[in-house]
């Protein structure tokens, strides 16, 4: 299993666009992938699933990823987050 903690900083948090990056990005992967925030636990390959957390900008989010490819997986995402989805 690895995994990272990391804080939202875009403006507009993981609204639409940016689950819709978020998922499609995990989806690559063969590693059983999710998000861990407010005190919930989703499949980060599930857009209702990321929509339904509401994350906004200050949330902390943890990605985990478990199997072949998780490594690449969490650090890939997290590198997305960091970029704030490129909207700034």
């Amino acid at each position: 299993m690895t995994e990272a903690t990391m804080m939202i900083e875009n403006k507009t948090g993981i609204h639409a666009r940016p689950a819709s990056i978020f998922v499609q990005t995990a989806t690559k992967f063969k590693s059983k992938i999710q998000v861990k925030a407010k005190n919930k636990t989703v499949d980060a390959k599930s857009i209702l699933m990321i929509m339904s957390m509401g994350l906004v900008k200050g949330t902390e989010m943890t990605i985990c990823a478990d199997g072949p490819d998780e490594a690449e997986a969490v650090k890939t995402l997290q590198e997305l987050v960091a970029s704030k989805f490129g909207e700034e």
